[in-house]
């Protein structure tokens, strides 16, 4: 579900409970306004309200985790595929079919991931179970050197190509994101009871209904920078182009 969905659920939730708390506020018997039932009523609140706090904390670290290493991953193999051109350069000339599908690939990424326009156009029809650094590799391996210099771009290539190839699976094993429906729903029930006692025993006006507009927002705003982080290659915010359009800059020289 897109981050700005649940964004959305969760500020109607909120200000929806906390409206409904000021409207059940005039309905209630005196007795359940009393202080002693505020204070009763504050502490149950302020527990959930510490609850929810630490584990949006922990949420955050873990996405904003996830995202740093979705970020590392990129830059990694992005200097990985450049060395790589390099070492096919100076193999020689025989290299250039495998060099410019290196090109394509990542032009290929860069259009389909960032939408950066690339001018080499999308001609490389790339599938997620065969993805287009195993060719490379199959080239590189059909390759026949004929001096040590040779073998030893060939046998580099071959490394480098094998690190691109596991940083990718790692890529995509982990693109899922790591926070759970089941987590968000807990979240935004928590939230709302919150929400709910704050407009239980406040006076509805409009100064209270605009301090509760702009929590709610905050809330939302909070729950959808974490799925946005939790999501590198998704949204608004993602991890950046600039290692990879740096690449397609240089590759081919």
């Amino acid at each position: 579900m897109p981050a700005i969905t649940l964004a959305l659920v969760t500020f109607v939730c909120t200000f929806a409970a906390a409206m409904a708390g000021t409207s059940i506020r005039s309905r209630l018997p005196p007795a359940h306004l009393s202080k002693e039932s505020q204070d009763i009523v504050r502490l149950g609140i302020g527990l959930v309200a510490t609850m929810t706090a630490l584990l949006l904390g922990l949420v955050t670290a873990a996405a904003r985790s996830t995202f740093d290493a979705q970020d590392a991953a990129i830059r990694n193999s992005a200097a990985a595929v450049l060395t790589l051109d390099r070492d096919l350069a100076r193999y020689g000339p025989e290299t250039k079919p495998t060099r410019d599908l290196i090109k394509d690939a990542i032009a290929y990424r860069l259009e389909t991931i960032w939408h950066v326009d690339t001018g080499n156009g999308s001609r490389l029809p790339v599938s997620e179970s065969a993805p287009p650094i195993e060719d490379v590799e199959n080239q590189i391996l059909a390759l026949s050197p004929k001096t040590d210099a040779q073998r030893w771009f060939k046998d580099d290539a071959l490394k480098l190509s094998a690190e691109v190839v596991r940083t990718r699976w790692r890529i995509l094993g982990s693109s899922s994101g790591s926070v759970p429906i089941a987590f968000l729903v807990v979240v935004i029930f928590w939230l709302s009871v919150t929400f709910a006692s704050f407009g239980l025993y406040a006076p509805r006006n409009g100064t209270v209904v605009a301090a509760l507009f702009v929590a709610a927002i905050s809330v939302a705003a909070a729950v959808f920078l974490i799925l946005e982080l939790d999501g590198p290659f998704d949204g608004v915010i993602k991890v950046s182009s600039a290692p990879m359009q740096y690449v397609m800059l240089q590759l081919g020289r």
